[in-house]
């Protein structure tokens, strides 16, 4: 089953109905954007959803080291390691960052008690290689990009998993558009990913049909008027699980 990642939670009652319908990732921001949290906004959140939890603590993922695995082989068992952390924390806590300095982004992450970190600026390796907890690396998809050009991006040994995101000259994200979903699908083929990019209730599940994505991801295509609508939040969670509920 598709897992889902609903980004931009700004409140703890969004992050505790997210959790009641099936969520699997709250993402908080810590980038510039509208979407930003306050330090008390991301406290009130992470307690509420550690309140929803079997096991309250921080959850520990335990990937492959470098080295260990191969090629592709590296994403697929970084996937594994977070199945199996989901399977006792769900959800899991992501603080998504865009070109900010390494020692803010794990000062935060410690100060927090994030789970994974979201990088959607422009990090190179060796800023992912010094942030501590597993990362999610977006590769932003402009239309000359090709599956080939992801790929290459996708340097095994270094994120534990790859976010495709549609590019944007003016955005790091939350543009609302998708992008072509053939190229998804060729890299899907190839490595595990999490698809992003202008999703909504009403297309997603055609988006994984078409791409059978390992989870997808969503923020502005829940709003109403520019803040997260549970009933949206409801129903492209069913959508994407394929669950009818």
């Amino acid at each position: 089953m598709t897992r889902v990642k609903i980004c931009g939670v700004r409140d703890a009652e969004t992050a505790r109905e997210a959790v009641k319908a099936g969520a699997d990732f709250i993402g908080l921001m810590f980038a510039e954007s509208r979407r930003q949290v306050t330090p008390q906004q991301c406290y009130e959140i992470i307690e509420a959803v550690r309140e929803t939890r079997r096991s309250p603590d921080v959850a520990q993922i335990e990937g492959p080291g470098r080295g260990e695995v191969r090629g592709a082989s590296w994403f697929g068992a970084w996937n594994e390691a977070i199945d199996d952390a989901l399977a006792r924390w769900r959800p899991l806590i992501v603080g998504v960052f865009a070109d900010q300095e390494v020692e803010d982004a794990n000062e935060i992450s410690e100060a927090a008690g994030l789970e994974l970190i979201q990088l959607s600026g422009g990090e190179d390796e060796s800023f992912v290689r010094q942030i501590r907890p597993p990362v999610l690396k977006a590769i932003h998809v402009h239309p000359e990009t090709t599956a080939e050009d992801v790929v290459d991006t996708a340097t095994p040994g270094v994120a534990a998993g790859i976010m495709l995101d549609t590019g944007s000259a003016s955005a790091r994200g939350g543009t609302g558009e998708s992008f072509d979903w053939d190229v998804a699908a060729e890299v899907g083929r190839r490595l595990p990913l999490m698809l992003a990019g202008g999703l909504d209730p009403g297309n997603v599940a055609e988006a994984v049909g078409a791409v059978d994505p390992w989870a997808v991801d969503v923020s502005s295509g829940v709003e109403t008027d520019g803040d997260k609508d549970i009933e949206k939040v409801r129903a492209f969670i069913r959508a994407a699980k394929g669950t009818g509920r």
